[in-house]
């Protein structure tokens, strides 16, 4: 328990709190897992959007006439 109040005394007001990645970026570890999440969630959205967007163009579209075929 003594390094912990040692390390308390020494950071201050810091302590507990999160330092950012780097010094000149003000982004927190805990932010860029956030942002990793979304932009991955993101694109697999995009992933599946663009094969059901094939599928219907490539498929279903000559399939119900709405397309013709070259």
């Amino acid at each position: 328990m003594g390094e912990s109040k040692r390390r308390q005394e020494l950071l201050g007001e810091q302590y507990g709190k999160e330092s950012p990645i780097f010094p000149w970026l003000p982004i927190t570890k805990s932010q860029l897992l956030t942002f990793y999440r979304w932009a991955n969630r993101g694109a697999w959205i995009g992933i599946i959007v663009a094969l059901v967007s094939w599928f219907t163009i490539r498929f279903l579209g000559p399939w119900l006439g709405l397309w013709e075929v070259v």
